[in-house]
């Protein structure tokens, strides 16, 4: 029975350190407004897009590619070289014309022909979670950022941004692989400010805390952040 409390106080402690963190956050940069998207499937491409990409360039991609097809259908028997290059903006635009035209075809599969992610919506967090990452080139963090910000479900997706700030603010390890980020984040934050300080650590990656010049200048890397810079 004595041995619950250190675990119990540890785990008090944990979770009080990341509200802490999210509340020093809120008054930096405010608090975000909660945007989801409308449309999964949508979600779910421009996501693919913006792996390993900057924002501008998603955005441009993403533009061009909802403007050159009249719907899901068209996209995924498209011509893949053809899809590739209306997708050039981003990089590795072979392996994502791929991912994209995959993702349908699983998507059109599972529905009998409807493009549609809905039943996601009606899945467990977990079984959702499997069902996207057993397509092959949808990882973690594509699937969490589309279960959160389109369904709402408790999921955190992990970027460079974010990363990099759990390993300066001592959330993870500097070992930890990306895959293990996932897992340990997910379980250290809870679900009710998963989306907000997802929003938050990436406001802040952007701002402040950035990987090669950090502006180390600022009350929230004062209080939690142990890089070099500050």
């Amino acid at each position: 029975m004595a041995d619950r409390y250190p675990v119990t106080i540890v785990v008090l402690t944990i979770d009080m350190e990341v509200r802490n963190l999210h509340r020093d956050l809120i008054e930096l940069h405010g608090r975000p407004n909660k945007t989801y998207s409308e449309d999964g499937v949508r979600q779910l491409l421009t996501t693919i897009l913006s792996q390993n990409v900057a924002d501008v360039q998603t955005a441009r991609a993403s533009k061009e590619l909802f403007a050159a097809y009249p719907d899901y259908r068209a996209m995924e028997t498209a011509d893949h070289d053809e899809l590739a290059e209306v997708i050039s903006e981003v990089g590795l635009m072979n392996q994502k014309a791929t991912r994209i035209q995959r993702s349908l075809a699983a998507i059109r599969e599972e529905t009998g022909g409807e493009y549609t992610l809905a039943f996601l919506g009606e899945m467990s967090t977990d079984t959702a979670q499997a069902w996207l990452t057993d397509i092959k080139g949808v990882g973690s963090k594509t699937a969490n950022v589309v279960l959160n910000f389109h369904f709402e479900k408790p999921t955190f997706a992990v970027d460079t941004h974010i990363e990099r700030l759990a390993t300066r603010f001592g959330l993870i390890e500097q070992s930890t692989t990306a895959e293990q980020a996932h897992e340990v984040l997910n379980e250290l934050i809870p679900d009710d400010i998963k989306y907000s300080l997802h929003v938050l650590l990436i406001t802040h990656g952007k701002e402040y805390c950035s990987a090669q010049a950090p502006n180390c200048d600022n009350p929230v890397c004062d209080t939690y952040c142990a890089c070099e810079h500050c």
